[in-house]
């Protein structure tokens, strides 16, 4: 089991994050909420992680806190939610605003995030409420995103790359073209990703 990881980030391609731990590269999928917390190419980061071993693949995916990465056990939990669709809703919503989500019965916005029906949506307001009881309320802390120090892009790149993490979170390229479209004006690829997610809401 891989828990935890201490390295230097090599590559940031949304969702995805390259870490090099003693001379070994791990490539780490990441919710773009989490994503956002990374620090530059170059630096140090650590992660914890959750490895997802199925029949065909390994994947490990990466969080910034306890919180996340609990909030995220809990959902592959639910009947239908796999890790995929799991890193989606946490890419869509923020810890806080799902858990909000979920205790308000907010079927509307839960359907606008990818892969998710009302059948879908209505399964994880049941089972995720009696979840939440058996969890610290600590978890649902809101945090700071800190975009500064960003790295300029061509900006044709920036949207193209932006479109691509939204389809890689399960958006056809349709849907993920014309919500980047709406949100043209960021500045650098995560700072796009997260307006274009904000804006679906």
């Amino acid at each position: 089991m891989i828990s935890r990881l201490r390295g230097t980030i090599l590559e940031k391609q949304p969702p995805i994050v390259l870490l090099e731990l003693n001379g070994v590269g791990y490539e780490v999928h990441m919710p773009i909420t989490c994503f956002y917390k990374l620090p530059e190419i170059g630096q140090e980061v650590i992660l914890l992680t959750e490895f997802i071993v199925r029949e065909d693949v390994q994947l490990l995916y990466g969080f910034n806190d306890n919180q996340e990465r609990t909030l995220f056990r809990e959902l592959i939990k639910v009947n239908g939610v796999g890790p995929k669709l799991a890193l989606a809703i946490l890419s869509g919503m923020s810890a806080y605003q799902f858990v909000s989500a979920i205790e308000q019965e907010a079927i509307a916005k839960l359907v606008k995030l990818p892969g998710i029906g009302k059948k879908t949506a209505e399964r994880l307001v049941v089972e995720m409420k009696d979840r939440f009881k058996k969890l610290n309320g600590d978890l649902f802390n809101n945090s700071t995103i800190d975009l500064h120090g960003a790295a300029k892009q061509n900006s044709h790149d920036i949207k193209a790359e932006a479109v691509s993490a939204l389809i890689s979170l399960g958006y056809n390229r349709q849907d993920a073209s014309s919500m980047i479209g709406k949100v043209a004006k960021a500045t650098n690829c995560e700072a796009l990703i997260r307006e274009a997610l904000r804006a679906a809401l």
